[in-house]
């Protein structure tokens, strides 16, 4: 009996596996903060802690670059991408222009009792965390807490943008979201006023599509990215004015360490 060829199905498939691997690794690490902007993305050791060749690695990378979370360096590897005060401009009108569209499609659908359920939840857990931390007399929101928000906010914003079952602006949107996330500066501590801020732009865009009214959800989501777009150039750019003074007074930060929360 002769025996019949190896499928070349199966290692297609562990090479796609290992990408796709690779791919969330990189991501993962980028995400968490272990590779800040500008560090170096090694081929060789990927392929050792993944246990592959190089190839499904570099394609994975290449994928990476392809969505904005990596670049190449002068000497020709792969480093993680640095955004400009433009690149977070840009990022926010694309995310302004398709968030506004999504959820005015969103607004035109009856909306579900268990989403609408859903979305209030996340609504009135940004209320919790206002109240929870005014009981602690905290001027901010610590590590912990400001997690929890997050997860508030992305799972408002998502649930809001899976309405519209079009994974492509989906998927678009995620990515955006993610590089603002990942490479904008990180937010401090929210305080009592703008936690109130974000839960009342939240609840006025639930209301809205709750009563299908396309053009009031439409008003109300880009009154609030543009709003969290302000919020985060100011960071932006009081990151750089203290980056500036340290480079050119490192001799004052060091006499005077509480400055640079306060420049």
């Amino acid at each position: 009996m002769s025996r019949r060829p190896k499928s070349h199905g199966a290692k297609r498939d562990r090479t796609v596996s290992v990408r796709e691997r690779a791919y969330l690794h990189i991501q993962q690490q980028i995400a968490n903060g272990q590779l800040a902007a500008g560090s170096g993305i090694s081929e060789l050791l990927l392929a050792k802690e993944l246990g592959s060749s190089r190839t499904p690695i570099r394609e994975a990378m290449n994928q990476l670059a392809a969505e904005g979370l990596l670049e190449q360096s002068q000497g020709g590897g792969m480093v993680v991408a640095h955004l400009t005060r433009e690149d977070i401009i840009e990022l926010y009108e694309l995310r302004e222009a398709l968030e506004s569209y999504a959820v005015g499609k969103a607004a035109s659908l009856p909306l579900r009792p268990a989403d609408k359920d859903r979305l209030q939840y996340m609504v009135d857990a940004i209320l919790a965390l206002k109240e929870e931390l005014q009981a602690s007399g905290a001027a901010e929101l610590n590590a912990e807490q400001m997690e929890r928000l997050i997860a508030c906010d992305l799972g408002f914003h998502a649930l809001l943008m899976s309405m519209i079952q079009n994974s492509r602006i989906q998927k678009i949107i995620n990515d955006t979201r993610l590089l603002i996330r990942i490479f904008a500066i990180h937010p401090r501590g929210h305080n009592a006023e703008l936690l109130e801020s974000i839960r009342q732009y939240h609840q006025q865009i639930l209301d809205a599509v709750a009563k299908q009214d396309p053009q009031s959800a439409m008003r109300w989501l880009s009154e609030h990215i543009q709003a969290s777009q302000r919020e985060r150039l100011n960071e932006f750019d009081l990151r750089r004015r203290e980056d500036s003074l340290r480079k050119n007074m490192p001799v004052f930060f060091d006499l005077h360490p509480k400055m640079s929360s306060l420049v």
